[in-house]
């Protein structure tokens, strides 16, 4: 971490395509908080996108175009990002990350940006978190990064969070390391922001019980009926009629998730009844599932009832 001084944060916020707004206004809002509570200016902030285009967050706000390889150097790297991560980790955003991560320079991913930090090779063999909904296929995907389910991970020179409450945590705790106690209190306070903040405490799956629509309803029917063998997004759209996009929207407007993390949780349920209510073999559990492996079974598992399916039998019994 950045050692106390006076020096003002040049800082780059790159911000991605469906970038949620809460997760954006979480890393600019306490740089602004901070400039104003210490009456001058700590972080000097521009926006960079991808490419040639606007950016639309979620909210339909819209970042004006400013590529990113356009982009010389900065102090502090800020990677915000929400859905769509594959198509948009391009070989070229890749290499323009790569390029601005140099020695000294502090990387930070906030939701979705440790996917894109990992794609460009910006965690290997480096402790980091994701949003808790992505644990299981990040860990697939980058088997080099240590991963951990915490609120933010402060690896030195890499940052992750897993999501926009953990990212204010972690953009506070940047403002204390930085310049600090006392203005990182004055920024909480001006947010009236005094949560739990210890970066290790593992993230919350447990959010308010909210209604199903008849949309979200009837794609919940469908998922139950394919648990061990998980159907894709695009086939439960089409078996609904609608586009994946508004199913997205619409499991995240009503349940406060994705439909990926819904039919994660609906296995998990039926999963854990296998467990501790019958005697049935954990790896036909897994398959039962629809767990490709007894290791991914494991891993998800642990992490979503804080024990290995093993232990949680025997307590069971």
């Amino acid at each position: 971490m950045m050692s106390k001084s006076a020096e003002i944060i040049r800082t780059v916020v790159l911000v991605l395509e469906q970038t949620n707004t809460l997760s954006f206004a979480a890393v600019v809002d306490p740089m602004r908080a901070a400039n104003r509570q210490a009456g001058t200016r700590l972080f000097d902030w521009s926006f960079a996108t991808p490419g040639e285009s606007d950016v639309r967050l979620t909210s339909g706000l819209v970042v004006p175009a400013n590529p990113v390889h356009r982009v010389t150097d900065c102090d502090l790297l800020l990677v915000v990002a929400g859905f769509d991560l594959d198509a948009q980790a391009t070989p070229s955003l890749c290499a323009s990350l790569r390029r601005l991560a140099a020695p000294g320079v502090l990387v930070a991913g906030i939701d979705g940006g440790p996917w894109i930090m990992a794609r460009a090779g910006l965690l290997d063999q480096v402790e980091a978190t994701t949003h808790w909904e992505d644990l299981e296929s990040f860990a697939q995907q980058f088997p080099e990064v240590r991963l951990r389910d915490a609120r933010f991970v402060d690896s030195g020179t890499r940052l992750t969070s897993g999501g926009a409450a953990p990212a204010i945590d972690m953009m506070l705790s940047l403002i204390e390391a930085r310049f600090g106690a006392r203005l990182a209190g004055s920024v909480a306070a001006s947010f009236i922001h005094d949560s739990d903040a210890r970066p290790a405490r593992p993230q919350s799956r447990v959010g308010p019980r909210l209604p199903h629509s008849p949309l979200t309803a009837r794609a919940q029917q469908i998922m139950a009926s394919a648990l061990e063998d998980p159907l894709s997004l695009e086939i439960i759209a089409r078996r609904l009629g609608v586009s994946q996009r508004a199913l997205q929207l619409q499991f995240r407007a009503r349940l406060g998730r994705t439909p990926q993390a819904h039919y994660l949780g609906l296995r998990l349920a039926e999963a854990d009844r296998l467990v501790t209510q019958t005697a049935t073999p954990l790896q036909v559990v897994a398959l039962a599932t629809g767990f490709a492996s007894q290791s991914s079974f494991s891993r998800a598992y642990a992490r979503a009832f804080g024990m290995p399916a093993r232990t949680r039998r025997a307590a069971a019994q």
